[in-house]
């Protein structure tokens, strides 16, 4: 029985270094995410009239005209991933690119299997954000502290 409460001991403690890691890890992912989906709209700006092109021809996003859908993803995909990186607005900036992530998947009539796979990557990546906010190391926490 005392063999059972030591392991039970010993396995809280490695549970609480664990906690340790959550910040670092939730900063690491709001980078990562943050650096594609900038990266995909600075590549839009800098092509304008191939961005349209593809909105036109190629992203079929519902409800919404070709050219309001290439201004929305492409302002969402400059100012989100901009307020995820330094982690103000952190929940909001996540779940916005969340929907950006669902309309390009949705909006691709063909898309590769490998591409999909990183689609959920990222999606789930946007889940743990959204859920647990931007951590230790994000604006909002400094925010929340001055409240």
């Amino acid at each position: 029985m005392h063999s059972v409460f030591n392991f039970i001991n010993h396995t809280n403690k490695v549970l609480a270094l664990l906690n340790y890691l959550q910040s670092p890890l939730l900063f690491v992912a709001r980078l990562y995410v943050a650096e594609i989906f900038f990266s995909s709209g600075l590549t839009k700006l800098t092509d304008w009239e191939t961005t349209l092109y593809l909105f036109e021809s190629e992203y079929a996003v519902p409800f919404l005209s070709s050219v309001v859908a290439a201004w929305l993803g492409t302002i969402c995909e400059i100012i989100l991933p901009v307020l995820l990186a330094i982690g103000i607005f952190t929940r909001a900036a996540a779940l916005g690119l969340f929907f950006v992530n669902i309309v390009a998947v949705i909006s691709l009539s063909e898309i590769a299997l490998a591409a999909l796979y990183l689609h959920y990557l990222w999606a789930v990546l946007f889940t743990g954000i959204i859920v647990t906010g931007g951590g230790f190391f994000s604006l909002d926490r400094l925010a929340q502290k001055y409240r």
